[in-house]
Protein backbone atom coordinates (compact mmCIF):
# COMPACT_ATOMS: atom_id res chain seq x y z
CA UNK A 1 0.00 0.00 0.00
CA UNK A 2 1.38 3.51 -0.61
CA UNK A 3 0.03 6.35 1.47
CA UNK A 4 3.18 8.74 0.22
CA UNK A 5 3.04 12.53 0.07
CA UNK A 6 5.79 15.05 -0.74
CA UNK A 7 5.98 18.99 -1.01
CA UNK A 8 8.13 21.45 -2.18
CA UNK A 9 8.64 25.09 -1.56
CA UNK A 10 11.51 27.24 -2.39
CA UNK A 11 12.53 31.12 -1.10
CA UNK A 12 15.37 33.11 -1.99
CA UNK A 13 18.07 33.94 0.62
CA UNK A 14 20.58 36.08 -1.64
CA UNK A 15 22.37 38.42 1.01
CA UNK A 16 22.74 42.19 0.89
CA UNK A 17 26.54 43.08 -0.24
CA UNK A 18 29.61 44.33 2.43
CA UNK A 19 28.29 40.96 4.19
CA UNK A 20 31.56 38.64 5.44
CA UNK A 21 31.71 35.18 3.18
CA UNK A 22 32.28 32.26 4.83
CA UNK A 23 34.72 29.33 3.58
CA UNK A 24 37.97 30.37 4.22
CA UNK A 25 40.68 31.29 6.57
CA UNK A 26 40.76 35.48 5.60
CA UNK A 27 38.22 37.76 5.35
CA UNK A 28 36.06 38.52 2.60
CA UNK A 29 33.33 41.13 1.74
CA UNK A 30 30.90 40.51 -0.67
CA UNK A 31 30.79 42.78 -3.40
CA UNK A 32 28.82 41.12 -6.22
CA UNK A 33 25.75 38.47 -6.83
CA UNK A 34 26.75 36.17 -9.79
CA UNK A 35 23.85 33.85 -9.05
CA UNK A 36 20.91 33.69 -6.29
CA UNK A 37 21.34 31.47 -2.89
CA UNK A 38 18.16 29.66 -2.07
CA UNK A 39 16.54 27.36 0.52
CA UNK A 40 14.96 24.35 -0.82
CA UNK A 41 12.43 22.34 1.06
CA UNK A 42 11.17 18.88 0.35
CA UNK A 43 8.10 17.91 2.72
CA UNK A 44 7.12 13.88 2.83
CA UNK A 45 4.27 12.53 4.69
CA UNK A 46 2.79 9.09 5.32
CA UNK A 47 -0.90 10.06 6.28
CA UNK A 48 -0.04 10.02 9.94
CA UNK A 49 3.61 11.04 10.20
CA UNK A 50 5.42 14.25 8.17
CA UNK A 51 8.98 15.67 7.77
CA UNK A 52 10.36 18.19 6.24
CA UNK A 53 13.82 18.30 4.87
CA UNK A 54 15.76 21.54 3.93
CA UNK A 55 18.78 22.07 1.81
CA UNK A 56 20.38 25.53 2.53
CA UNK A 57 22.88 27.66 0.17
CA UNK A 58 25.53 28.09 2.62
CA UNK A 59 29.11 26.50 3.51
CA UNK A 60 27.54 25.58 6.82
CA UNK A 61 27.18 27.06 10.72
CA UNK A 62 26.89 25.36 14.17
CA UNK A 63 24.87 22.73 15.97
CA UNK A 64 23.50 25.81 18.14
CA UNK A 65 22.16 27.78 15.26
CA UNK A 66 20.88 24.74 13.23
CA UNK A 67 18.59 23.99 16.56
CA UNK A 68 17.75 27.45 16.58
CA UNK A 69 16.35 27.14 12.63
CA UNK A 70 15.07 24.04 13.80
CA UNK A 71 12.96 25.15 16.97
CA UNK A 72 11.25 28.09 14.94
CA UNK A 73 10.46 25.49 12.31
CA UNK A 74 9.30 23.21 15.11
CA UNK A 75 6.95 25.91 16.41
CA UNK A 76 5.59 27.02 13.19
CA UNK A 77 4.82 23.82 11.77
CA UNK A 78 4.22 21.21 14.79
CA UNK A 79 6.81 18.92 13.82
CA UNK A 80 9.14 17.03 16.41
CA UNK A 81 12.85 17.99 16.56
CA UNK A 82 13.52 14.68 14.91
CA UNK A 83 11.33 15.59 11.71
CA UNK A 84 13.59 18.47 11.15
CA UNK A 85 16.26 17.54 8.82
CA UNK A 86 18.08 21.01 7.76
CA UNK A 87 21.31 21.00 5.85
CA UNK A 88 23.64 22.67 3.88
CA UNK A 89 25.39 22.44 0.54
CA UNK A 90 28.49 23.28 1.56
CA UNK A 91 28.91 26.67 -0.75
CA UNK A 92 32.47 28.47 0.08
CA UNK A 93 30.56 31.43 -1.82
CA UNK A 94 27.75 32.37 0.60
CA UNK A 95 27.88 34.42 3.92
CA UNK A 96 28.09 33.01 7.38
CA UNK A 97 25.14 32.50 9.46
CA UNK A 98 26.07 33.03 12.97
CA UNK A 99 24.47 33.15 16.65
CA UNK A 100 24.68 36.53 17.98
CA UNK A 101 28.29 36.93 19.59
CA UNK A 102 29.10 33.71 18.07
CA UNK A 103 32.99 33.44 16.80
CA UNK A 104 34.18 32.31 13.87
CA UNK A 105 37.68 32.73 11.68
CA UNK A 106 37.30 34.45 8.71
CA UNK A 107 34.35 37.20 10.18
CA UNK A 108 34.67 40.81 10.01
CA UNK A 109 35.31 42.75 13.10
CA UNK A 110 31.70 44.33 12.55
CA UNK A 111 28.94 41.51 12.34
CA UNK A 112 26.00 43.35 12.67
CA UNK A 113 25.00 42.50 9.34
CA UNK A 114 25.67 38.79 9.22
CA UNK A 115 23.43 38.48 12.26
CA UNK A 116 20.67 40.22 10.61
CA UNK A 117 21.16 38.27 8.09
CA UNK A 118 20.88 35.03 10.09
CA UNK A 119 17.59 35.92 11.60
CA UNK A 120 16.09 36.68 8.69
CA UNK A 121 17.62 33.57 6.92
CA UNK A 122 15.84 31.60 9.78
CA UNK A 123 12.67 33.03 9.28
CA UNK A 124 13.07 32.09 5.44
CA UNK A 125 13.81 28.52 6.57
CA UNK A 126 10.65 28.79 8.58
CA UNK A 127 8.85 29.66 5.68
CA UNK A 128 10.53 27.38 3.56
CA UNK A 129 9.53 24.62 5.87
CA UNK A 130 5.72 25.75 6.46
CA UNK A 131 5.12 25.79 2.89
CA UNK A 132 6.45 22.52 1.62
CA UNK A 133 4.02 20.87 4.20
CA UNK A 134 1.42 22.85 2.96
CA UNK A 135 2.11 21.44 -1.01
CA UNK A 136 1.59 17.88 0.65
CA UNK A 137 -0.29 15.89 -2.27
CA UNK A 138 0.12 11.82 -3.23
CA UNK A 139 2.99 11.27 -4.46
CA UNK A 140 4.82 8.02 -5.89
CA UNK A 141 8.63 7.44 -5.21
CA UNK A 142 11.20 5.80 -7.42
CA UNK A 143 15.04 5.31 -7.01
CA UNK A 144 18.05 5.30 -8.87
CA UNK A 145 21.82 5.07 -8.84
CA UNK A 146 23.81 7.21 -11.61
CA UNK A 147 27.50 8.20 -12.10
CA UNK A 148 29.21 11.68 -12.48
CA UNK A 149 32.38 10.48 -14.03
CA UNK A 150 35.63 12.79 -14.22
CA UNK A 151 34.19 16.10 -11.36
CA UNK A 152 35.44 15.08 -8.56
CA UNK A 153 38.48 14.24 -6.74
CA UNK A 154 40.30 13.20 -3.79
CA UNK A 155 42.09 16.10 -2.57
CA UNK A 156 44.37 14.29 -0.56
CA UNK A 157 47.89 13.10 -2.06
CA UNK A 158 50.65 11.04 -1.41
CA UNK A 159 53.89 12.84 -2.38
CA UNK A 160 56.62 11.45 -3.84
CA UNK A 161 58.78 11.98 -0.32
CA UNK A 162 55.96 9.96 1.68
CA UNK A 163 54.69 13.00 2.65
CA UNK A 164 50.73 13.57 2.63
CA UNK A 165 49.20 17.15 1.11
CA UNK A 166 45.83 18.50 0.55
CA UNK A 167 45.22 19.74 -2.74
CA UNK A 168 49.25 19.96 -3.68
CA UNK A 169 48.86 21.81 -6.85
CA UNK A 170 47.94 21.02 -10.06
CA UNK A 171 50.87 19.67 -12.56
CA UNK A 172 52.68 19.15 -9.05
CA UNK A 173 55.58 16.56 -10.34
CA UNK A 174 56.24 15.80 -6.59
CA UNK A 175 52.63 14.04 -6.72
CA UNK A 176 52.72 10.39 -6.68
CA UNK A 177 49.27 8.91 -5.79
CA UNK A 178 45.92 10.06 -3.91
CA UNK A 179 44.62 8.36 -0.61
CA UNK A 180 41.90 6.28 -1.88
CA UNK A 181 39.45 6.78 -4.67
CA UNK A 182 36.26 8.84 -5.28
CA UNK A 183 32.59 7.49 -5.28
CA UNK A 184 30.86 8.57 -8.05
CA UNK A 185 27.63 7.65 -7.80
CA UNK A 186 24.58 9.87 -7.53
CA UNK A 187 21.69 9.09 -5.47
CA UNK A 188 18.07 10.27 -7.66
CA UNK A 189 14.66 9.51 -5.43
CA UNK A 190 12.01 10.83 -7.64
CA UNK A 191 8.71 11.58 -6.51
CA UNK A 192 5.98 11.99 -8.74
CA UNK A 193 2.81 13.48 -8.41
CA UNK A 194 -0.09 13.41 -10.18
CA UNK A 195 -1.49 16.96 -11.66
CA UNK A 196 1.51 18.56 -9.95
CA UNK A 197 5.55 19.06 -10.25
CA UNK A 198 7.51 15.99 -10.13
CA UNK A 199 9.86 16.44 -6.92
CA UNK A 200 13.74 15.06 -7.73
CA UNK A 201 16.26 14.62 -4.85
CA UNK A 202 19.81 14.38 -5.97
CA UNK A 203 22.61 12.92 -3.42
CA UNK A 204 26.47 13.30 -4.34
CA UNK A 205 30.04 14.20 -2.51
CA UNK A 206 31.62 16.64 -3.29
CA UNK A 207 33.04 20.20 -1.98
CA UNK A 208 31.15 23.32 -3.89
CA UNK A 209 34.66 25.03 -3.85
CA UNK A 210 34.77 25.77 -7.38
CA UNK A 211 34.21 29.99 -7.78
CA UNK A 212 36.25 31.63 -5.53
CA UNK A 213 36.50 35.40 -4.97
CA UNK A 214 33.52 37.63 -3.30
CA UNK A 215 30.86 37.74 -5.18
CA UNK A 216 27.44 35.67 -4.09
CA UNK A 217 26.92 31.93 -5.47
CA UNK A 218 24.97 28.71 -5.20
CA UNK A 219 28.16 27.26 -6.70
CA UNK A 220 27.61 24.25 -8.68
CA UNK A 221 24.77 22.93 -6.54
CA UNK A 222 22.73 25.49 -8.03
CA UNK A 223 23.88 24.65 -11.80
CA UNK A 224 22.93 21.57 -11.05
CA UNK A 225 19.19 22.35 -9.97
CA UNK A 226 18.55 25.35 -13.11
CA UNK A 227 20.04 22.62 -15.47
CA UNK A 228 17.76 19.09 -14.28
CA UNK A 229 14.88 22.00 -14.23
CA UNK A 230 15.73 23.06 -17.74
CA UNK A 231 15.89 20.00 -19.42
CA UNK A 232 13.02 17.84 -17.35
CA UNK A 233 9.48 19.92 -18.15
CA UNK A 234 7.69 20.66 -14.95
CA UNK A 235 10.45 18.92 -12.39
CA UNK A 236 11.56 20.71 -9.01
CA UNK A 237 14.89 19.94 -8.18
CA UNK A 238 16.90 19.88 -4.31
CA UNK A 239 19.93 19.01 -3.74
CA UNK A 240 21.83 16.95 -0.33
CA UNK A 241 25.75 16.76 -0.57
CA UNK A 242 27.27 14.02 0.88
CA UNK A 243 30.30 12.37 2.26
CA UNK A 244 32.56 15.54 0.86
CA UNK A 245 35.29 15.96 3.64
CA UNK A 246 38.24 14.61 1.38
CA UNK A 247 36.67 15.40 -2.15
CA UNK A 248 37.21 18.37 -4.22
CA UNK A 249 36.93 19.61 -8.09
CA UNK A 250 40.50 19.97 -8.72
CA UNK A 251 42.01 17.37 -10.55
CA UNK A 252 45.88 17.73 -10.18
CA UNK A 253 46.60 15.95 -13.59
CA UNK A 254 44.44 17.82 -16.26
CA UNK A 255 44.15 16.85 -20.19
CA UNK A 256 42.94 18.55 -23.11
CA UNK A 257 40.39 21.16 -22.25
CA UNK A 258 40.07 20.45 -18.06
CA UNK A 259 41.27 23.71 -17.42
CA UNK A 260 39.09 25.52 -19.55
CA UNK A 261 37.12 28.17 -17.31
CA UNK A 262 39.78 28.45 -14.81
CA UNK A 263 42.10 30.18 -12.77
CA UNK A 264 44.84 29.63 -10.15
CA UNK A 265 44.20 31.02 -7.11
CA UNK A 266 45.47 32.22 -3.89
CA UNK A 267 45.69 28.52 -2.79
CA UNK A 268 46.89 26.86 -5.61
CA UNK A 269 43.44 25.60 -6.35
CA UNK A 270 42.38 25.86 -9.80
CA UNK A 271 39.19 27.68 -9.36
CA UNK A 272 36.07 28.99 -12.02
CA UNK A 273 32.66 29.78 -12.52
CA UNK A 274 32.42 28.25 -16.04
CA UNK A 275 33.88 24.77 -14.16
CA UNK A 276 30.98 25.39 -11.14
CA UNK A 277 28.76 24.92 -14.47
CA UNK A 278 30.69 22.19 -15.65
CA UNK A 279 29.83 19.66 -12.93
CA UNK A 280 26.03 21.30 -13.08
CA UNK A 281 25.80 19.87 -16.15
CA UNK A 282 27.98 16.27 -15.63
CA UNK A 283 25.44 15.53 -12.43
CA UNK A 284 22.54 17.14 -14.47
CA UNK A 285 23.52 14.10 -17.25
CA UNK A 286 23.97 11.25 -13.76
CA UNK A 287 20.26 12.82 -13.42
CA UNK A 288 19.10 11.96 -16.78
CA UNK A 289 21.05 8.66 -17.31
CA UNK A 290 17.97 7.40 -14.52
CA UNK A 291 15.42 9.67 -14.89
CA UNK A 292 12.89 7.53 -16.65
CA UNK A 293 14.49 4.17 -15.19
CA UNK A 294 14.00 4.75 -11.57
CA UNK A 295 12.80 1.55 -9.25
CA UNK A 296 9.30 2.97 -7.94
CA UNK A 297 8.19 1.12 -5.01
CA UNK A 298 5.20 1.74 -2.24
CA UNK A 299 5.48 3.74 0.70
CA UNK A 300 3.52 3.59 3.78
CA UNK A 301 5.84 4.78 6.25
CA UNK A 302 8.16 7.96 7.26
CA UNK A 303 10.58 7.44 10.08
CA UNK A 304 12.76 9.82 11.72
CA UNK A 305 15.10 9.70 14.52
CA UNK A 306 18.03 11.64 16.37
CA UNK A 307 20.58 10.94 18.23
CA UNK A 308 23.52 12.55 20.33
CA UNK A 309 26.54 10.72 20.66
CA UNK A 310 29.58 11.90 22.65
CA UNK A 311 33.31 12.23 20.80
CA UNK A 312 36.81 13.09 22.11
CA UNK A 313 38.24 16.14 21.53
CA UNK A 314 41.33 17.01 19.57
CA UNK A 315 43.23 18.77 22.40
CA UNK A 316 47.15 19.94 21.88
CA UNK A 317 50.25 19.07 23.43
CA UNK A 318 51.36 21.49 25.36
CA UNK A 319 54.65 21.69 24.01
CA UNK A 320 52.48 22.67 20.73
CA UNK A 321 51.08 25.60 22.19
CA UNK A 322 53.68 28.26 21.25
CA UNK A 323 54.49 27.62 18.45
CA UNK A 324 50.46 27.76 17.49
CA UNK A 325 50.32 31.20 19.31
CA UNK A 326 53.23 32.41 16.88
CA UNK A 327 51.16 31.61 13.80
CA UNK A 328 48.11 32.75 15.38
CA UNK A 329 49.42 36.02 16.16
CA UNK A 330 50.92 36.54 12.61
CA UNK A 331 48.16 35.61 10.69
CA UNK A 332 45.85 37.74 12.86
CA UNK A 333 48.15 40.65 12.23
CA UNK A 334 47.82 40.06 8.64
CA UNK A 335 51.31 38.74 8.41
CA UNK A 336 51.27 35.64 6.78
CA UNK A 337 54.46 36.27 5.07
CA UNK A 338 55.96 36.24 7.87
CA UNK A 339 54.81 32.34 8.07
CA UNK A 340 57.35 29.87 6.28
CA UNK A 341 54.27 27.89 4.65
CA UNK A 342 52.84 29.20 0.96
CA UNK A 343 49.23 28.43 -0.50
CA UNK A 344 47.46 25.05 0.93
CA UNK A 345 50.33 24.44 3.23
CA UNK A 346 50.26 28.13 5.10
CA UNK A 347 45.84 27.49 5.49
CA UNK A 348 47.00 23.99 7.18
CA UNK A 349 49.38 25.30 9.98
CA UNK A 350 47.20 28.33 9.82
CA UNK A 351 44.03 26.17 10.84
CA UNK A 352 46.46 23.71 12.82
CA UNK A 353 47.32 26.92 15.18
CA UNK A 354 43.44 28.26 15.35
CA UNK A 355 42.31 24.48 16.65
CA UNK A 356 44.64 24.58 19.18
CA UNK A 357 44.03 27.65 20.86
CA UNK A 358 40.63 26.79 20.44
CA UNK A 359 41.03 23.44 22.15
CA UNK A 360 44.01 24.54 25.11
CA UNK A 361 41.35 24.52 27.86
CA UNK A 362 38.81 22.08 26.30
CA UNK A 363 36.48 20.52 26.66
CA UNK A 364 37.59 16.94 26.49
CA UNK A 365 34.26 16.06 24.19
CA UNK A 366 31.53 16.88 22.30
CA UNK A 367 28.04 16.26 21.89
CA UNK A 368 26.51 16.29 18.55
CA UNK A 369 23.44 14.35 16.49
CA UNK A 370 23.31 12.25 14.45
CA UNK A 371 19.73 12.14 12.46
CA UNK A 372 17.88 9.62 10.08
CA UNK A 373 14.95 10.03 7.85
CA UNK A 374 13.51 6.93 6.15
CA UNK A 375 10.96 7.61 3.16
CA UNK A 376 9.73 3.69 2.94
CA UNK A 377 13.11 1.45 2.11
CA UNK A 378 14.91 4.70 1.47
CA UNK A 379 16.92 6.42 4.15
CA UNK A 380 18.99 9.51 4.77
CA UNK A 381 21.46 9.80 7.28
CA UNK A 382 22.96 13.13 8.47
CA UNK A 383 26.11 13.85 9.77
CA UNK A 384 26.87 17.32 11.85
CA UNK A 385 30.22 18.10 9.66
CA UNK A 386 32.10 17.28 6.54
CA UNK A 387 32.90 13.30 6.93
CA UNK A 388 35.11 11.52 4.43
CA UNK A 389 33.99 9.26 1.55
CA UNK A 390 35.19 6.71 3.78
CA UNK A 391 32.03 7.60 6.42
CA UNK A 392 29.97 7.41 3.37
CA UNK A 393 30.68 4.20 2.10
CA UNK A 394 30.55 2.82 5.95
CA UNK A 395 27.23 3.89 5.92
CA UNK A 396 25.86 2.72 2.73
CA UNK A 397 27.10 -1.00 4.10
CA UNK A 398 23.48 -0.27 5.93
CA UNK A 399 21.88 -4.06 4.97
CA UNK A 400 18.58 -2.48 6.75
CA UNK A 401 17.98 -0.13 3.93
CA UNK A 402 17.75 -0.73 0.24
CA UNK A 403 19.94 2.42 -0.17
CA UNK A 404 21.02 4.81 2.25
CA UNK A 405 21.95 8.31 1.51
CA UNK A 406 24.59 10.05 3.61
CA UNK A 407 24.22 13.91 4.11
CA UNK A 408 26.84 16.66 5.32
CA UNK A 409 26.52 19.47 7.64
CA UNK A 410 23.23 18.19 8.52
CA UNK A 411 21.77 19.78 11.89
CA UNK A 412 25.02 20.52 12.68
CA UNK A 413 28.74 22.20 11.03
CA UNK A 414 31.45 21.14 13.22
CA UNK A 415 34.31 20.03 10.90
CA UNK A 416 35.58 17.63 9.67
CA UNK A 417 35.38 13.83 10.60
CA UNK A 418 38.58 12.13 8.79
CA UNK A 419 39.35 8.52 8.86
CA UNK A 420 41.39 7.13 10.96
CA UNK A 421 44.41 6.41 8.66
CA UNK A 422 44.48 10.09 8.20
CA UNK A 423 45.60 11.52 11.07
CA UNK A 424 48.62 9.03 10.87
CA UNK A 425 49.49 10.56 7.63
CA UNK A 426 48.78 14.25 8.02
CA UNK A 427 47.17 17.08 5.65
CA UNK A 428 44.99 20.16 6.87
CA UNK A 429 41.51 18.34 7.16
CA UNK A 430 43.04 15.72 10.24
CA UNK A 431 45.49 18.53 11.77
CA UNK A 432 42.58 20.80 11.89
CA UNK A 433 39.68 18.92 12.67
CA UNK A 434 38.53 19.06 16.38
CA UNK A 435 37.56 15.76 17.36
CA UNK A 436 40.61 13.26 17.99
CA UNK A 437 41.37 9.95 15.60
CA UNK A 438 38.60 7.81 15.55
CA UNK A 439 35.56 10.04 15.78
CA UNK A 440 35.07 9.11 11.68
CA UNK A 441 34.69 5.63 12.73
CA UNK A 442 32.63 5.85 15.63
CA UNK A 443 30.49 8.04 13.78
CA UNK A 444 30.05 4.87 11.31
CA UNK A 445 29.00 2.59 14.20
CA UNK A 446 26.66 4.95 15.56
CA UNK A 447 25.05 5.60 12.29
CA UNK A 448 24.68 1.77 11.70
CA UNK A 449 22.99 1.80 14.94
CA UNK A 450 20.58 4.37 13.82
CA UNK A 451 19.65 2.72 11.02
CA UNK A 452 19.17 -0.05 12.72
CA UNK A 453 16.80 0.97 15.25
CA UNK A 454 15.14 3.48 12.53
CA UNK A 455 14.42 0.30 10.75
CA UNK A 456 12.29 -1.27 13.68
Amino acid sequence: MNTLQAGFARVNITPPMGIGIRGYFKVRIADGVLDELEINALAVGDGSRRAVLLSIDNCGFSTAAMDWFRAGIAERTGLPRDAIFLSCTHTHTGPFILLEGEEHHGKPADATMIYEYSRWTRQRAIDAAAFALEDLKDARMGFGIGNAPNVAFIRRYIMKNGEIRTNPGVNNPEVDRPCGDVDERVNVLRFDRPGAETLLLVNFGNHPDVVGGNKISADWPGFLRKRVEKSLDNVRCVFFNGAQGDVNHVNVFPRGGDLNDMFLDFDDVSRGYGHARHIGNVLTGAVLQVYDKVAYRDVDRIRCLEKRISVPSNMPAPEDLPRARQINALHQAGRDEEIPFKAMMLTTVVAEAERMLRLEHGPDHFEMPLSGVAIGDIALLGVPGEPFTGVGRGLKTSQDWAAVLPCCLTNGGEGYFPMLDAYEEGGYEARSSRFRAGTAEKIVEEGLRLLREMKG
